[in-house]
């Protein structure tokens, strides 16, 4: 659980008032001001209140959490800040609220008066349900439940997406080549705005004066354009600092590109990038990227719960990815962003359960619960008939016609070694990776006998990133002849 007193604001807060808190959000200028929800619903607020942003119904600072009645027993689901600052808060009914900074009409209410408490964003709203919101510098996006996304305020650089640079003062959908696609995630930089959509393209649009949109080039763009340069890459997550972008596919690979004055991109230099550059490629699966408009911080966090930082933190400018002791990405910007805000709405619920995807990974050559071992150079790996059958045709073949659950059955695989095989059937439970390039040839050759067609990418993925000079014959071979097969 993350230990939210690594942010200055919450450390007066007593033990017991700390252990109500369910979620936390720190934010502005200076990560003066936050926001909490305690486990019974309730909204509190506290610090600067710069332009009204903590939504109390007037313009004084406190250090003594107020409750916003009007939000008493919403579950909120989403939470963003502009620069404003103005706030954008979705709730599980899908009711979207907003207060704050006003000047540019990013509380989306038609008026550029400033938000003192909050308010529902109902214009264009009508009968849609929002499920995410991103906030810019001073203008606003929000994703509903059908796929939808809507943007409005200030549209300087065309951040809105509406194919002009005039401020939007109610939320409009953004359409162009969105029209038939069907978004699962947004995010804002300070002028510009990303969405990844159902299959896994990246879309963007806005200012791109240091490439942040991955285009390949830095004109603005006044309405949503594809990130050609991720075509083939199925994108899981993307984040925006304040002028850099990151992305993070379905197969654990890192791509950065837009501003690099701080080393943000984690590239060994400080040139911005006008197109994606795969990143960290020497490390391990990536699992989660983090970065916030408000910053030049970056952080990731591997399979093995590694964590890594880069860019701006505390004054230094850090250009590759470096290995911290922290246990997640949200300590990276408690400790060395500048402002030290969050940039996610913080969970303080303990994981008290595992996920389906983390019981078959324990599960996993456990002889306790195998009901099938293989022997493998004279060594057994124990797995689960049911799983092998679920999650490879090679296996449903071999079980269709031998299905015996009260044997303990012993199969013998003389064709392939003890570390590839294991390494295929640890595949099967957890979707992962870890063996060296070396290795992953004969993976590679299973994964083809086997027809595991993904299997033999990522075996393709582990090969290419670990060519040295003295290893560089055999697998440049063994990639060429993977690339011919496939093509």
């Amino acid at each position: 659980m993350v230990d939210v007193t690594k942010w200055p604001l919450f450390s007066l807060m007593t033990p017991q008032e700390l252990s109500v808190i369910r979620r936390a959000f720190v934010f502005g200028t200076f990560a003066n001001e936050a926001i909490f929800i305690t486990t019974d619903d309730e909204v509190y607020v506290f610090g600067l209140n710069c332009s009204n942003c903590l939504g109390t119904g007037d313009s004084l600072s406190t250090i003594v959490p107020k409750k916003l009645d009007f939000l008493s027993g919403r579950k909120v689901v989403s939470l963003s800040y502009g620069s404003g600052p103005h706030i954008l808060l979705a709730t599980e009914d899908g009711e979207l609220f907003a207060w704050g900074h006003n000047g540019y009409s990013q509380l989306g209410n038609g008026t550029t008066n400033q938000g003192v408490v909050p308010i529902l964003v109902s214009a264009s709203l009508l009968n849609k349900k929002v499920i995410e919101v991103a906030c810019g510098s001073h203008h606003s996006m929000a994703l509903t439940d059908s796929g939808e996304v809507y943007a409005w305020g200030y549209n300087n650089c065309g951040q809105v997406g509406s194919g002009s640079t005039a401020n939007q003062p109610t939320p409009r959908r953004v359409s162009s080549c969105l029209q038939n696609k069907v978004a699962v995630s947004i995010v804002c930089g300070q002028t510009s705005s990303l969405v990844v959509v159902d299959n896994g393209e990246v879309y963007g649009w806005g200012y791109n004066g240091n490439g942040q949109l991955g285009l390949g080039n830095n004109g603005n763009q006044l309405t949503p354009c594809r990130i050609a340069a991720l075509q083939g890459l199925c994108v899981q997550q993307i984040v925006s600092g304040y002028a850099h972008s990151l992305a993070l596919t379905d197969e654990g690979l890192l791509y950065a590109w837009g501003a690099n004055t701080y080393g943000q991109l984690g590239t060994g230099n400080k040139s911005n990038q006008l197109s994606p550059v795969q990143i960290m490629t020497d490390k391990e699966r990536v699992v989660e990227i983090a970065a916030c408009h408000s910053t030049h911080t970056s952080a990731a966090k591997s399979q093995s719960g590694q964590v890594y930082m880069w860019g701006q933190c505390r004054g230094q400018s850090i250009v590759l990815p470096h290995l911290t002791h922290f246990n997640c990405t949200d300590d990276v910007f408690a400790c060395f962003a500048t402002p030290s805000v969050m940039w996610r709405l913080l969970s303080m619920e303990h994981d008290d359960f595992l996920t389906v995807a983390q019981s078959l990974k324990k599960e996993f050559d456990n002889p306790e619960t195998a009901d099938l071992k293989f022997c493998v150079d004279g060594k057994y790996i124990f797995v689960h008939k049911a799983v092998l059958k679920i999650r490879c045709e090679h296996f449903q073949s071999m079980f269709q016609s031998h299905w015996n659950e009260d044997m303990k059955e012993v199969i013998e695989i003389d064709q392939f070694s003890y570390p590839v095989y294991r390494s295929f059937l640890e595949f099967l439970y957890t979707d992962q990776v870890e063996l060296p390039p070396e290795d992953a040839i004969g993976l590679l050759d299973l994964a083809t006998s086997y027809c595991e067609n993904r299997l033999k990418r990522l075996c393709q993925n582990i090969i290419k990133r670990g060519i040295t000079v003295e290893n560089a014959f055999s697998l440049l071979s063994a990639a060429v002849r993977y690339d011919a097969e496939v093509s």
